[in-house]
């Protein structure tokens, strides 16, 4: 008589996950993605230099005002009105006027020691004083194009005015039949490091969200701790969505204390708008750039391909972001076409327009739109490379 087998096992049925599920699970995953960071000292050290030193050595080292300034006087008249010329350019756009000759011209300037020379001919105070034409020459090195051109406007403005002072006969009169008044909003001393320290925050935003993202994914990559993730109960949306909340955290945290900190403290350059507004738009803009640092990583299959990758797209995305040079100047095809691939414009404008001039969400949520229909597109894109080369979808 035949004994009665055992029943078969039976296999578990697997649950489908449920909504806090996928909140557990990225929770996890974050916490994970956070500890890599925090075991990663050469990646801290670049934060802290990228948001700190780095910001205050663009924005006072990188001066491009014009401040300085070398000037060269040809003095061939040696009149009162020369001198006055000479003694009206002042520090601190210019530096003592050094007297030299018409020979020692061009050796200066081949040397580099002077920017300017300004050359007054024999007979100019007489010449002005009988109201016949004459004219000063100013001879301008412009290798270095920003300080020339600015320079040469301040020199130009500099001598017309002592020449006016000089017929008008009162030192507090310029004889213009109009008085112009300029009054400079948000910036009112044109103070350059004020704009380039918020610039290069900015920039680092941008730059440190897709390094850190796309090279958090090529490291597991590259040390085989992502088959660790194939095997677990999880999607790819959450891993990506993980890596992109865990590194645009941290870019955010750092930004914000670089801002308050390193920009407002260290540089005295003021915040005008709400900073809780700047981090939620920069928030937003964190994780479009970190869908692009993901997109950028499953392109590449080393680190030293994601670099050379990431670096020409990080230099067109800030060259042509309207940071260093306004949107305006470029052409018209190039401008819709970086607003239309890019988010960083978008956030550029956002940026300037709260932390300058103290806009609300009412004037600014419009290139916030703008940044979560690209990030959309980014992310769909990047969910898309990501399964089809990670989870071989």
């Amino acid at each position: 008589m035949s004994t009665p087998s055992a029943p078969a096992p039976r296999l578990a049925e697997v649950k489908p996950l449920t909504f806090m599920d996928h909140v557990t699970n990225i929770y996890h995953l974050v916490i994970k993605e956070l500890r890599s960071i925090r075991a990663d000292p050469v990646m801290l050290v670049l934060l802290i230099y990228s948001f700190s030193f780095s910001v205050n050595t663009v924005a006072t080292g990188a001066v491009t005002e014009a401040t300085n300034l070398s000037v060269g006087i040809v003095d061939e008249d040696q009149s009162d009105l020369s001198r006055r010329i000479a003694e009206g350019l002042r520090r601190p756009t210019f530096q003592p006027p050094v007297q030299i000759t018409a020979s020692e011209i061009d050796p200066m300037m081949d040397q580099g020691k002077l920017l300017f020379v300004v050359e007054i001919p024999p007979g100019f105070e007489s010449d002005v004083r009988a109201n016949r034409k004459t004219g000063i020459q100013i001879n301008v090195d412009a290798t270095a194009v920003a300080q020339a051109g600015n320079g040469a406007s301040y020199l130009k403005t500099a001598v017309a005015n002592e020449i006016q002072r000089f017929i008008s006969g009162r030192e507090d009169s310029t004889g213009a039949p109009i008085n112009l008044v300029v009054r400079a909003a948000f910036n009112p001393n044109l103070n350059t490091s004020w704009f380039s320290a918020m610039t290069q925050v900015i920039n680092q935003i941008t730059m440190l969200t897709v390094i850190l993202t796309g090279a958090a994914l090529i490291r597991e990559r590259e040390q085989g701790t992502v088959e660790h993730l194939l095997v677990m109960p999880i999607v790819p949306s959450e891993i990506m969505l993980a890596k992109m909340i865990a590194n645009g955290l941290v870019i955010l945290v750092a930004a914000t204390l670089s801002l308050q900190f390193v920009v407002h403290w260290w540089i005295g350059s003021p915040i005008n708008g709400s900073l809780l507004l700047f981090v939620f738009g920069a928030a937003v803009y964190a994780l479009v750039v970190a869908a692009l640092g993901i997109m950028l990583g499953t392109l590449a299959t080393t680190m030293g391909q994601f670099g050379l990758l990431a670096i020409p797209v990080l230099v067109v995305t800030q060259l042509l972001s309207g940071s260093s040079t306004p949107m305006e100047s470029m052409p018209v095809w190039l401008q819709y076409l970086m607003q239309t691939i890019s988010p960083t414009p978008h956030f550029v404008a956002f940026a300037q327009a709260v932390l300058f001039r103290g806009a609300d969400m009412t004037l600014v949520w419009r290139p916030i739109v703008a940044m979560l229909v690209i990030g959309v597109v980014y992310f769909a894109i990047a969910m898309s490379r990501f399964r089809r080369v990670i989870f071989g979808g």
